[in-house]
């Protein structure tokens, strides 16, 4: 299942991650590993054209208010 929000579009970030200790034969190259950031989605249900659908959300589309919950 893909990472992607369904309201915004939000899906993974990609970078790396820098060793905060390296001495020795790193002295002048810090080592790096990729990584992926993922977005902090939310399964929730929701009303669309007047039926209960459920929808991968962020938690920031949630906060923002653009999805209205249905209990």
């Amino acid at each position: 299942m893909a990472s992607i929000c369904d309201v915004c579009g939000k899906g993974p970030q990609f970078g790396q991650n820098i060793r905060h200790i390296h001495s020795g034969a790193w002295a002048l190259r810090a080592p790096r590993t990729k990584r992926r950031w993922l977005p902090n989605l939310q399964t929730v249900r929701t009303r669309i054209n007047g039926r209960p659908v459920k929808l991968r959300v962020c938690a920031k589309c949630i906060k923002a208010g653009k999805v209205v919950r249905v209990a």
